[in-house]
């Protein structure tokens, strides 16, 4: 997995990835002594010969601090990240913690053993501005087997993958995925010496990490969405449809689960309008009449607004609300 000289070279014109970056939680920081380095030593010795004495110096030693290649990859999506008719984006930390300027390989992984469904990887996105938000058009994408920019030791970079559900995910199932990063000079066993590839000219060797970390993010396919709509009828004191003073007006509002998955917990909720006064006993759910104050059944309703729970919602199923205020 060494990387050419020619190649190290060019990975080098990158910008560097500075500190202020992104830091994840509980990394340990770059081991020691920047790479390249010169440590010098000179020695003296004083002596006396006779009536007189002197003072001599030893040659000058010079050692160059090699580059120890070093990497740790954190997950950052703490609670899984939720696929449907949309992506998911799952945001992972790389950091070098080596004690030189590094650029990585990045792989990633869907199919992970135990998942439900391996997720189809759309795009590896790097956060090019630091600013921890996913930016289409903005950040930097990455192709396949590609290495990030030069990330200066101690620091972190940001990246972005953005996953959708394959055919035949189940609604509520759970899937990994898994990024890996490699230094792009090279990976093996600690201890491992790349010669004369380390940065300022050094050598490269492996540190402890092997050079290689990965991280796991977790999805949840939700193979159902939600749309809410509201519509108003006036019937006025005098037969007609005029919002005037002493008009009732009856709010509709209709959910509508869509997608071949179910939406849980779903509630509908809506506040009385200012200058309006709300009709007890008006409160409905799907046709059937809903007690006003809290009991057994799904809907309350008082002078500040109605609260309706509708459970779980099978896709392909719409349920609708219905109220009166009056207007004062």
């Amino acid at each position: 997995m060494t990387k050419q000289l020619s190649s190290r070279a060019i990975t080098r014109t990158f910008a560097l990835v500075t500190l202020g970056a992104v830091l994840a939680p509980g990394t340990a920081h770059a081991t020691g002594v920047t790479a390249g380095t010169l440590i010098q030593n000179t020695a003296s010795a004083t002596y006396t010969s006779g009536a007189s004495g002197g003072t001599v110096t030893s040659n000058t030693v010079s050692i160059k601090v090699d580059e120890l290649l070093n990497v740790a990859v954190a997950g950052l999506t703490t609670t899984p990240a939720t696929a449907g008719q949309t992506s998911a984006v799952l945001e992972y930390s790389i950091t070098n913690t080596g004690n030189g300027p590094e650029a990585f390989n990045v792989t990633v992984n869907p199919a992970v053993a135990g998942n439900a469904f391996d997720a189809t990887v759309q795009t590896v996105v790097v956060d090019s501005n630091g600013n921890g938000t996913y930016e289409p058009g903005v950040d930097q994408i990455l192709a396949t087997g590609a290495a990030t920019p030069v990330i200066a030791a101690d620091g972190s970079l940001k990246i972005f993958v953005i996953v959708g559900l394959p055919a035949g995910a189940g609604d509520g199932q759970t899937s990994q995925v898994r990024l890996t990063a490699d230094a792009a000079t090279g990976t093996g066993t600690a201890g491992t010496i790349f010669a004369a590839q380390g940065d300022g000219g050094g050598d490269a060797v492996v540190g402890t990490s092997t050079a290689s970390g990965n991280a796991n993010d977790t999805l949840v396919a939700s193979l159902a969405s939600v749309a809410l709509t509201k519509s108003a009828l006036v019937a006025d004191p005098f037969g007609g449809t005029q919002p005037v003073p002493g008009a009732v007006v009856t709010y509709t509002l209709t959910a509508a689960v869509s997608g071949t998955g179910q939406a849980s917990g779903l509630h509908v909720t809506d506040v009385i309008p200012v200058g309006t006064t709300y009709q007890p006993g008006t409160l409905t759910l799907d046709a059937a009449a809903l007690i006003d104050v809290t009991d057994t059944d799904a809907g309350q309703a008082s002078s500040s607004g109605i609260d309706v729970d509708l459970g779980t919602v099978t896709g392909g199923t719409s349920k609708t609300v219905k109220f009166n205020v009056k207007i004062n």
